[in-house]
């Protein structure tokens, strides 16, 4: 009977052992694997190249180097790269995923899908895009970033170098904007700058996985204002006065008469004035920001509505007023038509440390 009990507790042990390593067999050391902060995305004919921006300590400092592959899946690139390297590449690191304006026009779909069924990439990762040559651009990147620097993502870190003018676009809002019948998105443009590291230039709108405008950095600040993400800290200049941007956020009410639909938002602004040039008053301080802002607005969803491409999300308001028959048609049929009436309400909170306004 002991024997029995023994033989039993030996096998429940071998057993428990044997669970452990099934699960653990494939662990890799930290020190053996490689963890790329940026990754960038171009094509050459039918294949894939990849850009891999990696950070490695050298001498108790950073020093930043570029690994370059190239193939005909994005796993078939690292494959490659691993295989040739002392470690494993681990792409759950990448914070940033820069693609090339070209293969933009071409269309992400294969592209976003490989990496949301793959896994190997989170899906809050940020994307962006770039009209120049992508090998000029990393090589010039990585020769003026200093080695603990990691640009380009702190140029789209809210507590460091990003503004509202920026769009800030993750991964799984691609995919989502792809199969979504109400929703498109906006990819944020950079560049090299002339006497900074990195320059905004704008949004690439982006219409079921394809490039199909552009709107300029004062338009991204609306098209933020209406997804009501926080334009908190933006300047603006007006004639006789500058302004900031302390809060914002919007009111939304939508009908649909006899087939057209009509969309009204109230954009409310709390604000501060900054500076002034001469007597202006309180009222034409607003009077001005409103024509100025609804001027861009009205610029830019005329370009919008013209490309079919519902950025700002308008079809979400519709969605309980049409039936799944017809808003598969909203893009083609009942956005291109959309009534969006804009109205924009300033409130002038204080006038900074000098109270010089009237009203």
């Amino acid at each position: 009977m002991n024997r029995d009990r023994c033989r039993i507790i030996k096998i429940s042990f071998l057993s428990i052992l044997f669970l452990n390593l099934y699960g653990c067999w494939d662990i890799r050391d930290i020190n053996h694997r490689t963890m790329p902060v940026v990754l960038g995305v171009t094509t050459e004919e039918d294949n894939y190249k990849v850009f891999l921006q990696v950070s490695e300590p050298v001498e108790e400092t950073l020093e930043t180097r570029i690994i370059i592959g190239e193939g005909k899946t994005i796993n078939h690139v690292i494959d490659n790269i691993s295989s040739n390297m002392e470690s494993s590449i681990d792409l759950l690191h990448v914070k940033v995923i820069i693609v090339d304006h070209e293969l933009a026009k071409q269309g992400l779909e294969d592209l976003i899908a490989g990496f949301m069924r793959s896994r190997d990439v989170s899906s809050k990762v940020l994307i962006a895009t770039i009209k120049e040559d992508m090998n000029h651009f990393f090589q010039s990147m990585n020769e003026q970033i200093i080695p603990s620097s990691t640009t380009p993502l702190d140029f789209f870190e809210k507590n460091a170098g990003w503004n509202p003018q920026i769009a800030l676009t993750r991964l799984w809002q691609v995919y989502k904007s792809i199969h979504s019948r109400t929703y498109d998105t906006a990819l944020p443009i950079i560049s090299l700058g002339e006497t900074t590291t990195l320059e905004q230039v704008g949004s690439l709108v982006i219409r079921k996985g394809k490039a199909v405008e552009e709107i300029d950095p004062n338009e991204t600040l609306l098209y933020n204002a209406l997804w009501e993400n926080s334009v908190q800290g933006m300047i603006e200049i007006l004639d006789e006065a500058s302004i900031m941007i302390l809060g914002n956020w919007v009111n939304y009410d939508s009908k649909l008469i006899n087939g057209q639909a009509y969309l009204t938002a109230d954009l409310n602004l709390n604000v501060t004035v900054l500076e002034t040039i001469g007597a202006e008053t309180k009222r034409e301080i607003k009077k001005q920001l409103k024509e100025l802002l609804q001027k861009r607005f009205n610029k830019m969803f005329a370009k919008l509505q013209s490309s079919e491409a519902d950025i700002l999300g308008t079809g979400r308001y519709f969605r309980n007023k049409l039936p799944n028959s017809e808003l598969k048609n909203w893009r083609s049929e009942y956005y291109p038509n959309l009534t969006f009436q804009l109205d924009i309400h300033v409130d002038i909170q204080n006038e900074g440390n000098l109270k010089t306004l009237t009203n």
